[in-house]
């Protein structure tokens, strides 16, 4: 919506500012008096209906006033974000990072102090450097199916079932996985992936049928691997305290949602990684969430890299929340737990 003229973003902020605070529908009469525009309501009411057929507001009743839609949040935070200034944490904050003794603690941490002064849901989640690949095996299960073994740093071991279409013989595979170990076994899971590819590019490789099977196998195994990750998930109890009757997308069924999600990690874990894949900060406003379960939420998060590990902090709540206040709050953690990892 760069197409906005001044007036027309000034008064839209004004007024996603206000519902924020408020929960209710915002008059053309209030903005006239309390937008310091200088204008009259007819004026205002004529800038609102424009808003309105960009889709950034919405009258819920016809008598009612306006209130923002996703598209009307987006564009205020788009706003906030060109303007902000980034805030570092007070020291004390830091000081109790500091104090905790594994990843796990710091992140645990991290989240209930997110919790804390959002009063949101926070989240911390830390993805590990990329483990190595200690050693494949391949089993015969029957005339038509492998079991791929990938035992990788840590004592991670993932298996995966593969459908061959063919025999195999119990020694003919044994050969094929000491081979993948002489090759690949030392590198990280990334680096054994794209070796394996690339091997499987040549041309000995079309006309070496253990060497195509090896490395097809291996392929499929190494596809089931994924970066070992730690995640801590605080301040349910904080979040609804802090939700208003007014927050009208807040049914119970909406609640229940989000917390069977938060129950069932992965799924929380899944949704978040597909969302953090640049450092810096991430915003998700309602529909933009590729969950439907979750479009009655926002989330206001950031990632970072510090050598091999990236880690994500940020929090989880309610489309209709201070976005300025939780911007900041999460930008000062994330630089906080940056330094103390």
């Amino acid at each position: 919506m760069s197409d906005l003229t001044d007036r027309q973003h000034r008064l839209l902020a004004r007024l996603v500012a206000e519902y924020i605070e408020q929960g209710e529908p915002i008059s053309s009469a209030w903005l006239a008096e309390n937008s310091g525009l200088g204008v009259s309501s007819a004026t205002v009411r004529n800038i609102l209906s424009h808003l309105e057929e960009y889709g950034l507001l919405r009258q819920p009743h016809t008598s009612a006033g306006r209130i923002p839609t996703d598209s009307g949040y987006r564009h205020y935070v788009e706003g906030l974000l060109t303007a902000r200034r980034r805030t570092r944490p007070g020291p004390d904050v830091e000081a109790r990072l500091r104090q905790a003794g594994t990843v796990g603690d710091i992140l645990d941490n991290a989240s209930q102090e997110l919790s804390r002064q959002s009063h949101h849901i926070g989240f911390a989640l830390t993805a590990s450097p990329s483990a190595q690949l200690r050693h494949v095996d391949f089993v015969n299960l029957d005339a038509r199916r492998v079991l791929v073994i990938v035992v990788s740093t840590g004592g991670h071991i993932t298996h995966k079932m593969v459908e061959t279409g063919e025999a195999h013989d119990a020694a003919s595979l044994a050969e094929a996985a000491n081979y993948i170990n002489r090759e690949f076994a030392g590198m990280t899971i990334d680096e054994a992936r794209e070796a394996v590819a690339a091997h499987l590019q040549e041309e000995r490789v079309l006309y070496n049928v253990l060497l195509s099977r090896a490395l097809q196998l291996a392929q499929s195994g190494l596809s089931e691997v994924s970066p070992a990750q730690t995640v801590s998930i605080q301040g349910t109890s904080a979040f609804l305290d802090g939700l208003s009757d007014r927050d009208e997308r807040m049914t119970l069924e909406t609640l229940r949602a989000l917390f069977r999600m938060i129950e069932e990690k992965h799924r929380l874990l899944d949704l978040l990684t597909r969302y953090m894949s640049t450092n810096g900060l991430t915003i998700v406003i309602g529909s933009e969430h590729l969950d439907p379960d979750m479009h009655p939420f926002s989330i206001v998060a950031s990632t970072f890299q510090d050598g091999a590990r990236s880690a994500t902090v940020g929090v989880i709540g309610p489309t209709r929340m201070r976005y300025p206040r939780t911007i900041s709050v999460v930008d000062s953690l994330s630089q906080a737990v940056s330094r103390v990892l």
